[in-house]
Parts: C-alpha cells; sequence; structure tokens
C-alpha cells in the first residue's frame, strides 16, 4: 500500500510542477515588464530543479541530485547578474 501511494504522490508531484512549469514559462514570454520576465524565469529554473528532485528521488539515481545543483547554481548567478543588468545598465563594472 505505502508504495502505490509513493508512486501516485511522485505522480501528482511531477503533474503539478508541469503545471507550474507552463504558467512560468508563460510569465517569461508574456511578462510586461522585464523585471516580470526575471521573476518568471527564476521561478522556472527552481521549478525545473525541483522537477529534477522528484526525478531523482522516484528513480534512486544521484545523477538527477548533481544536475539539479548545478541548474541551482547557474539560475542563482543568472538571477543576479540579470538584477544587476535591470538595476544599473551593466553587469561588469
Amino acid at each position: 500500500m505505502s508504495t502505490l501511494l509513493l508512486t501516485w504522490a511522485f505522480l501528482l508531484a511531477q503533474g503539478l510542477l508541469g503545471i507550474a512549469l507552463l504558467c512560468a514559462a508563460y510569465r517569461v514570454v508574456a511578462g510586461p515588464r522585464a523585471q516580470d520576465r526575471v521573476l518568471g524565469l527564476d521561478s522556472l529554473y527552481v521549478t525545473g530543479m525541483l522537477m529534477l528532485l522528484v526525478l531523482g528521488m522516484q528513480s534512486g539515481r544521484t545523477i538527477y541530485f548533481e544536475a539539479a545543483f548545478v541548474i541551482a547554481l547557474t539560475g542563482f548567478a543568472g538571477t543576479v547578474a540579470l538584477a544587476k543588468f535591470l538595476m544599473r545598465g551593466e553587469v561588469i563594472e
């Protein structure tokens, strides 16, 4: 019974994260301002990272966790660079 419940929980989590990915992608494409697009991109990489973590828990392979870590690091650096660009107009001083 518990394996069946866990299987359904993984499927539900993947479905809801897929919907969240679509909503974030819509915000990136249709965001009226640049700040909305940056927030949508931030939500997109966080949701993608969570999707990889769920896949890693489901399959039991560690490669998904490593990929999620790389996505988190590059997403954070990209968000900081975009925020600095939007505030000052340049990334490198």
